[in-house]
């Protein structure tokens, strides 16, 4: 293990507390790396996040992907939770929070948009960050690849229909830019990158060539990781000092969502045994978000200023230490999984399941 892997979680920290302050001590620095955007896809952002997907778009092996199908059943609870699950639970548990625990907290009108702003986050399953967050739990990467694009061709299709019958608005416009944007920089560009390197490494030195590869490039994974961090605590940093109240309130909802959701999937993943490297996928796609299409639905909606806008930011906020808590927790439970030792014992268990338990 490196330093960065056996570290993991005290450099998240460092890299939350750095964002925040830089983003208070440089505000200009922020703002310029803010405006390199498109359709409310930041490319900073972007660049860090493709460094962290390339590596297991090379183990990604194009062949296997018609033999997904031989096993549905991960496909299948994640598709349930995502669409038929999540968004519900979502905005049940924004309106048990703002209209009733935290109603003397704040104006009813803040809290509807606070809920708007979680619906938004719950009706969007991610896209990129699931690739980082399955190769931290060594996940199948064939299947996971197959996940996210059967979710992202559902979004087409689900999300503005589900949004507006939560929000009771009668017309949602869903940003296709943002879509279509995300999706080539998150999925399409670094798979064939990937293809193109895995096909390279192959023909030079067979599978161990890939393996030595991707090896190699993990360091520079968990770099782009805190890079990233500290980029997005970065930009909000002016909004975290300002206002902890209501980011805190705002985070309460988000978290039980997000833990519940796992657990579900998880759980149901165990129950129905589904092997690991595909129950872990099939639990943390779930969970995490596609703040992006959120936030910039948000912002188009209800404005840039307004609550739901800063619900689905805080919802970026919380994403990353919440992902990491729920790969150590699935790292450590793999040994229950078909074939969990297995997975997370390669390379003579140097790798993620170790370094998982320090995150």
């Amino acid at each position: 293990m490196t330093i960065f892997e056996r570290y993991l979680s005290l450099w998240v920290a460092l890299a939350i507390a750095a964002g925040v302050a830089l983003g208070r001590l440089a505000p200009g620095l922020f703002d310029a790396l803010a405006s390199w955007e498109y359709a409310n896809v930041n490319f900073a952002v972007a660049v860090l996040i493709w460094a962290m997907v390339y590596p297991m778009m090379i183990n990604v092996d194009l062949k296997s992907l018609r033999h997904v199908g031989d096993r549905p059943k991960g496909l299948i609870i994640t598709l349930i939770v995502n669409w038929l699950i999540k968004p519900f639970t979502m905005a049940l548990l924004g309106v048990v929070f703002f209209k009733h625990i935290f109603a003397g907290l704040i104006p009813p009108a803040d809290a509807d948009g606070y809920i708007a702003g979680l619906i938004l986050l719950g009706a969007a399953p991610c896209t990129a960050m699931v690739f980082v967050w399955s190769q931290f739990t060594r996940g199948d990467a064939a299947y996971t690849l197959t996940q996210v694009t059967v979710n992202d061709a559902i979004m087409v299709f689900a999300y503005a229909p589900i949004v507006a019958l939560l929000l009771g608005v009668a017309d949602i416009s869903v940003p296709w830019e943002t879509l279509i944007v995300s999706v080539a920089l998150y999925v399409a560009v670094p798979l064939a990158a990937g293809a193109a390197t895995r096909r390279r490494l192959k023909a030079s030195g067979g599978n161990s060539a890939v393996a030595a590869f991707t090896m190699k490039l993990k360091p520079y994974a968990v770099i782009g990781l805190l890079a990233t961090v500290v980029l997005l605590f970065g930009f909000q940093g002016n909004v975290i000092i300002e206002k902890p109240l209501v980011i805190a309130l705002i985070a309460v909802p988000l978290l039980i969502q997000s833990y519940g959701v796992f657990a579900l999937a998880f759980g149901a993943a165990w129950v129905w045994r589904v092997p690991f490297n595909v129950a872990a996928p099939c639990a943390l796609i779930g969970t995490s978000n596609f703040f992006e299409l959120a936030v910039a639905v948000a912002v188009s909606l209800f404005g840039l200023d307004s609550g739901a806008a800063l619900a689905t930011v805080v919802g970026v906020l919380v994403e990353v230490p919440v992902m990491l808590s729920l790969v150590a927790f699935a790292n450590a439970a793999a040994g229950r999984f078909p074939d969990g030792a297995p997975a997370c014992a390669q390379d003579g268990g140097r790798a993620l399941r170790p370094a998982s338990r320090r995150l």
